[in-house]
């Protein structure tokens, strides 16, 4: 009982395309409700079309919260964005209405739900890069092995060919002389969660992917590349190297023609629902609910209806 006396957080997650913003405008309408994104991609200015950010129209219709809130050549971490969230959860509630997180991006839904505590740790420039050296000299498995010795639980989550995560975690070791998994505990905030999970079957969710991606074309998803690039916004940035952008780099420099580059961008986010799907599985308290079923309103509001927490 003690339980559901927390107020509610709720999340609605799922892969592309698969319609998370037109359930969480109504859900929002419904519940005196304000968003908060949950989109790594959505948090940049200038890039509206490849994000498939809400329209200015969607917007409009309910308070939305940490979008257009940096630049592309801003840097940006997890831990940022876990501060903002959070902020802006608690600051809804305060006003009496419920947060809505909403987002494709699995990690940045999970560090609020399951409350990671993210360690502050800007990136390190000279240290990276001679890691990194390092890693090209003598294998990421050599690394791997180092944090083995410094922090076996970091180790034992990372896999020893993944050279950004071992890099990091020494990193984050040599900074501060504590083991980055001492330094990541979770603890669930004071909120009642309930995870709507949207699900369509991969076929079908395929050709919605494929009719966005004509539909962001045609609305001037190459343009939007241009103007970036013509704003000095470099393809080294995260920003520009990320689904939705870096499938049009071949185009630009002339290696590939624009309806090859239409086709990488659709198999590659063919590809990347599969990924997301691996971080929605392991949210807590989560209700699946497939979107091409009758009454997806009705049946999400069922599902937030008080009876405790569940467990997934």
């Amino acid at each position: 009982m003690q339980l559901q006396a927390f107020p509610p957080l709720i999340a609605v997650v799922g892969p592309t395309a698969v319609g998370k913003t037109a359930l969480a405008i109504e859900l929002a309408r419904q519940l005196a409700g304000e968003i908060v994104n949950a989109d790594s991609r959505q948090i940049y200015r200038e890039m509206d079309i490849g994000t498939a950010k809400p329209t200015p129209e969607e917007q409009r219709a309910v308070p939305h919260h940490l979008l257009d809130i940096v630049t592309p050549a801003a840097p940006f971490s997890l831990a940022v964005y876990s501060e903002l969230a959070m902020g802006a959860v608690d600051a809804i509630t305060q006003r009496g209405h419920v947060p809505l997180l909403v987002g494709g991006t699995g990690q940045y839904v999970a560090a609020i739900v399951e409350g990671w505590s993210i360690p502050r740790v800007a990136p390190q420039p000279e240290v990276r890069a001679r890691l990194e050296a390092e890693a090209v000299q003598v294998g990421a498995a050599s690394l791997h092995a180092r944090l083995r010795e410094l922090d076996p639980p970091a180790a034992a989550k990372i896999e020893p060919n993944n050279t950004r995560r071992i890099i990091r975690a020494l990193e984050v070791y040599e900074i501060t002389g504590r083991p980055i998994s001492e330094q990541q505990a979770k603890q669930p905030p004071p909120y009642n969660i309930t995870t709507l999970w949207l699900t369509l079957n991969r076929q079908k969710l395929y050709q919605r992917i494929d009719a966005r991606v004509d539909a962001m074309v045609a609305a001037g998803l190459v343009d939007e590349v241009r103007g970036l690039l013509a704003g000095g916004y470099g393809w080294e940035l995260p920003a520009m190297s990320s689904l939705g952008y870096k499938e049009f780099r071949p185009y630009f420099e002339n290696r590939a023609s624009l309806g090859e580059c239409i086709e990488r961008l659709k198999f590659n986010t063919h590809a990347f629902v599969r990924k997301q799907d691996m971080w929605f599985r392991r949210l807590p308290n989560r209700v699946q609910l497939p979107v091409d079923q009758p009454q997806l309103l009705a049946r999400a509001l069922a599902a937030l209806e008080p009876k405790g927490r569940r467990d997934g």
